[in-house]
Formats: structure tokens, sequence, C-alpha cells
């Protein structure tokens, strides 16, 4: 049964992101294995790690916050390596605006974080 931030919409959110771009990412070129593959499956994948690392210091709200930011910039990130993999091909666009859409709420959930950590304490 999962605990604590795993119970966090954000983080199932952010986590089922982070897979979907995992096996999307098997079909890219070998030649962009230590690029923009690395760069996305990483990216994603910090938005969960932060999550976790922040659930921790809830009770000290400018480090959640300060985390929280961290995640937020990570979640960032990821739509710019998805803007590469539309741009060479590797991805439609409807999946594309999918999964910006995805982090575009992801976003929205740990922007509230930021603004309210109270209720997270």
């Amino acid at each position: 049964m999962a605990t604590g931030f795993r119970n966090l919409t954000v983080y199932k959110k952010a986590f089922s992101l982070a897979m979907d771009i995992f096996e999307l990412i098997k079909s890219f070129p070998d030649n962009e294995k230590y690029g923009l593959v690395s760069q996305i499956r990483n990216s994603s994948r910090s938005v969960c790690s932060n999550i976790g690392e922040e659930y921790r210091k809830r009770q000290y709200p400018a480090h959640f916050v300060s985390k929280m930011s961290d995640a937020d910039m990570e979640n960032t990130e990821t739509p710019v390596w998805l803007d590469f993999s539309l741009a060479c091909g590797y991805i439609t666009d409807d999946l594309h605006t999918e999964y910006n859409s995805r982090s575009e709420e992801i976003g929205r959930l740990l922007n509230d974080m930021i603004k309210y950590p109270k209720k997270y304490s």
C-alpha cells in the first residue's frame, strides 16, 4: 500500500508521465542515447525524486518550498525535450500535446504546493 508522498496526486501524475516517457524513448534512435534520451528521462524522473525529498521536509516550509521549486523546474524542463522530440520527428503532434498537457497539470499542482505549503505539513 502506498504511503506518504506516494499518495500525493502530483506524485502519481508525475510518476505516470515519467513512466510513459520511459516507454516512449525506447523507440528513439541509438544516437540520441546520451543526448535527448538522457535529458528527457532525467528531467521527468527528477520531478518524482524531488517530490519524495520534499515530503520529508514538509515540517520546514522554506525547505519544502525550495524542493517544490526544484520539482517545478524539472517539470518545466521536460516539455523542452518534448519540443525537441517533436522537431526531430520522434513523436507525433498528438503525443506532444498530450504530454505537455500532463506536464502543465503537474506544474499547477506543484505551484499550489509552493503557494500553500501549510496545507501539506
